[in-house]
C-alpha cells in the first residue's frame, strides 16, 4: 500500500503577500515596457564604417578604440542563416568590442537580406566571390598579402573552403562553433543534441528541392520555427516563465529583448546555397570527406597550412563539439590549437563566464601568431 499523503499546509495570509509581490512586479514591469525606445533595445552599436559593396553585401571597419596590437586586419565572417549582430549583441556581451578592446582590428561582412530574386546565389558565389573580394579590399587597403579569418557557424564553413582553396592569402584561421563533419553527432549521440543533423538527414533530396523551388529561398522564418523545435519547451515558456523572472529589472529585460530581437532577424537563405549548405554538407557530409567542389576546385582542408584556431561551446545543442573538432585531423598544418569554451551554441558569445573567454582567447592566439 502506498503511504498516505501528507497535508499541504497552505497558510492564507502568505499567498496573499506572494500574490501581492507577484502584482507589484508586474506593475514595475509594465511600466518598464511603456518606457522602453528603440533606441534602448538597439543591437550591434558598435561604431563602423561602410569601406565596400557589392550587390547586397557589404563590408565594414569598426573604428578603433585603442592602440592596435594585432598587427594583420581580422574579417568576421557570419553565416547566411542568422545575422552577425550575435557577435555584438549588447555593449558589455560584445564579440566585437571585446576584441576591439584588445588592440585587433576588426572587419565584417554583411551579407544583407536575400530574397526570392537570389535564387540562384551560390556558397561558390560567396566563398570565391563575395569572400574573396572582401579579402582582397582588406589586404590592398593596409598595403598586406594576408589577412586574419574569423569564421563564426556557417561562416567558418565559408572561412574554411576559402582557407583551403586560397591558402596564400590568409595569415590565420579562427572558427567558432563551426561545423565540419556534419555526421560526427553519431560520435557523442548526446539527448537533445544534433537535431538539425538528424532532421536535415530526414529529408528526401526531392523535398529540399520543393522548398526552394516553391520559395526560391530557405526561408528565414521556416528556419526559425526549426531552431524553436531544438528547445520546444523552453521556447515554450520564455514568455512567461523566463520573461517574468526578468520583467521588473530593467537591464535584464533589455537584454532579453534584444535576444529576441536578434532571433527576429532571421534573413532567408538564397535556395542554390542552401541546397548546397543542406544536401552537399548536412547529407552528403562532403567538406569533411574533401568532396566538396567550389568554383570548380574540389576543397581539400590538407591545404589548410596557416595556424587554426578551433572554438568550440562545450554545450553546443546546434553544432555538437565533434562536429568541430573533427578538423584537427584534416588541415595541413601542424598549428593547430582548439580552445572549449562553457555554455551552448549561443551562449558563448553572451553569457556571462564567456565574456573574459572568447575575446581575450582569441585575441592572444592572434598575438602569439603575429609573423614579423
Amino acid at each position: 500500500m502506498s503511504k498516505s499523503m501528507s497535508p499541504v499546509d497552505i497558510r492564507p495570509e502568505q499567498v496573499a503577500a506572494e500574490v501581492a509581490a507577484l502584482g507589484e512586479k508586474l506593475a514595475r514591469g509594465t511600466k518598464l515596457f511603456q518606457d522602453v525606445r528603440d533606441e534602448d533595445v538597439a543591437i550591434a552599436t558598435t561604431p563602423k564604417d561602410e569601406i565596400w559593396r557589392q550587390d547586397k553585401v557589404t563590408l565594414h571597419h569598426y573604428r578603433p578604440v585603442t592602440d592596435t596590437k594585432v598587427r594583420t586586419p581580422v574579417l568576421i565572417v557570419y553565416g547566411l542563416i542568422g545575422r552577425y549582430t550575435m557577435a555584438d549583441l549588447q555593449e558589455d556581451r560584445s564579440l566585437v568590442r571585446n576584441l576591439l578592446n584588445q588592440g585587433v582590428d576588426l572587419y565584417v561582412v554583411d551579407w544583407g537580406n536575400p530574397s526570392r530574386a537570389d535564387r540562384w546565389v551560390t556558397i561558390d558565389d560567396y566563398v570565391d566571390g563575395y569572400l574573396a573580394e572582401c579579402v582582397q579590399v582588406i589586404a590592398e587597403r593596409h598595403g598586406v598579402e594576408r589577412v586574419n579569418l574569423l569564421g563564426i557557424c556557417e561562416g567558418g564553413v565559408f572561412t574554411t573552403c576559402y582557407a583551403a582553396l586560397y591558402p596564400e592569402t590568409v595569415e590565420s584561421m579562427v572558427l567558432t562553433i563551426t561545423p565540419i563533419d556534419f555526421h560526427a553527432d553519431t560520435v557523442d549521440n548526446r539527448l537533445g543534441h544534433g537535431f538539425i543533423n538528424l532532421w536535415t538527414r530526414s529529408l528526401a533530396p526531392e523535398d529540399i528541392d520543393r522548398l526552394i523551388e516553391a520559395h526560391g529561398t530557405l526561408p528565414g522564418d521556416f528556419m526559425g520555427s526549426i531552431f524553436s523545435m531544438m528547445t520546444p519547451m523552453r521556447t515554450m515558456l520564455k514568455y512567461n516563465l523566463d520573461l517574468l523572472e526578468v520583467v521588473d529589472d530593467e537591464k535584464k529585460l533589455l537584454n532579453f529583448l534584444r535576444m529576441e530581437k536578434w532571433i527576429a532577424d532571421r534573413p532567408h537563405h538564397p535556395g542554390e546555397a542552401a541546397k548546397q549548405w543542406l544536401k552537399d554538407l548536412y547529407q552528403d557530409n562532403k567538406l569533411v570527406r574533401n568532396e566538396l567542389e567550389l568554383g570548380g576546385r574540389k576543397v581539400d582542408l590538407g591545404n589548410i597550412t596557416c595556424p587554426v584556431l578551433n572554438v568550440f561551446a562545450k554545450d553546443d545543442h546546434i553544432i555538437p563539439p565533434a562536429t568541430s573538432r573533427a578538423l584537427g585531423d584534416k588541415v595541413g598544418t601542424s598549428d593547430y590549437t582548439e580552445l572549449p569554451l562553457p555554455g551552448g551554441h549561443v551562449g558563448v558569445f553572451v553569457g556571462g563566464k564567456s565574456q573574459g573567454l572568447l575575446g581575450p582567447g582569441i585575441a592572444n592566439w592572434l598575438l602569439d601568431h603575429q609573423t614579423d
